[in-house]
């Protein structure tokens, strides 16, 4: 079997699928690998670096997508690679349902086997695939690198002989992988965490980093079957815009984390709250490309309002491609593994499997 890759978009994408520690794994199943010419030299990563491990550089990358029976990418190929894909041909990536739709018709007519990794069920067995919370898990932590620094005063508390510097406050809104990561994260650096979540189960997680929890009265427990938040009640929303606005007037910074899958970032901060914080605070609002969680956020752009700086990129990975793409290449190696009939040295679709099921598009 053989299983290639190209280059993403890099105006948009860093990240690369296959990296030179998951070839050796690869070709322990007897796969093949192709890779378009170039294909991790941004990362520092040289072709001869993949050859050496016995990997194919191919220089035409339509050629890399017609001769393989997989291909493994992080996002949707774009229309023109599309046309070039035959028959019984598999694509595993992140492919975006719901923003994708069209393409992935096209494609579904073509009899391609489509599998989006965003969509695997949030089971035991699934975790070593789980890209969502590896890719989570850096995006929170290098969402606090860059809100603090864009604040302009000391994280920790220093007691000097000058006097006295206290410890920034850092709220997180969203519990979840990233918000996880950010509150360790804060901590780790002498912030003073708070941290908001529509799930119940989240509070006992906070309070284990260190964080303090902040609960509307009379909470209901606003989690899926799946592990997701899912979106509140009218009510849930008024009393947590009520204990938002008077908790972030002493709050320095801010991290957004909320989403709900295939649908629009929930509107948290509104632009009131961000009026009565202090002077010099920063929002970084990782749900930026899902609309964002306040009011004001632009992607890829710093904006202020009545001194706050809010922040939120298309795509926060890319300031941490090596290490993102490294966790990302397992997470597909497991699930290619997993897709693998090692026997037959072809990948076998069983929908008896709830990994294959829930990722398999129709």
């Amino acid at each position: 079997m053989k299983i290639g890759s190209i280059l993403e978009n890099q105006n948009v994408e860093c990240r690369i699928a296959i990296t030179p520690e998951v070839v050796k794994k690869y070709t322990s199943l007897g796969i093949e690998i192709y890779l378009s010419k170039n294909y991790g030299s941004h990362l520092g990563i040289t072709d001869n670096e993949f050859t050496e491990l016995g990997v194919n550089i191919i220089d035409d990358e339509n050629k890399v997508l017609s001769i393989s029976d997989v291909i493994v990418q992080l996002g949707m190929l774009s229309d023109d690679k599309i046309s070039l894909l035959k028959e019984n041909q598999t694509i595993i990536g992140v492919l975006d349902p719901y923003i994708n739709k069209e393409k992935l018709e096209i494609l579904a007519k073509k009899k391609i086997n489509l599998f989006s990794l965003e969509l695997l069920p949030r089971i035991t067995r699934a975790q070593s695939m789980d890209i969502l919370s590896s890719q989570a898990n850096l995006a929170g932590y290098k969402a606090v690198i860059e809100s603090f620094a864009n604040f302009e005063k000391a994280i920790p508390m220093m007691m000097t002989a000058a006097g006295t510097i206290p410890a920034a406050k850092v709220l997180v809104v969203g519990a979840g992988v990233a918000g996880l990561q950010a509150i360790a994260t804060a901590k780790r650096m002498g912030a003073i965490v708070f941290a908001t979540d529509v799930r119940m189960a989240s509070k006992e997680q906070v309070e284990s980093l260190g964080g303090k929890f902040l609960m509307v009265e009379g909470s209901e427990n606003l989690e899926t079957e799946g592990g997701y938040a899912k979106e509140a009640s009218d009510d849930f929303k008024k009393k947590q815009e009520e204990l938002l606005h008077e908790t972030l007037k002493k709050i320095n910074i801010v991290i957004c984390t909320a989403l709900i899958p295939g649908k629009k970032a929930p509107l948290i901060i509104k632009d009131t709250m961000v009026n009565n914080m202090q002077t010099g605070s920063v929002i970084y609002d990782l749900a930026a490309i899902q609309g964002g969680n306040t009011a004001f956020t632009e992607v890829d752009k710093i904006i202020e309002k009545n001194g706050v700086r809010i922040m939120g990129e298309s795509n926060i990975l890319n300031k941490l491609p090596v290490s993102a793409s490294n966790l990302y290449a397992k997470n597909v190696f497991n699930f290619v593994d997993n897709l693998f009939d090692k026997e037959n040295k072809k990948i076998n679709i069983n929908l008896e499997d709830e990994i294959i099921k829930k990722t398999l598009i129709k």
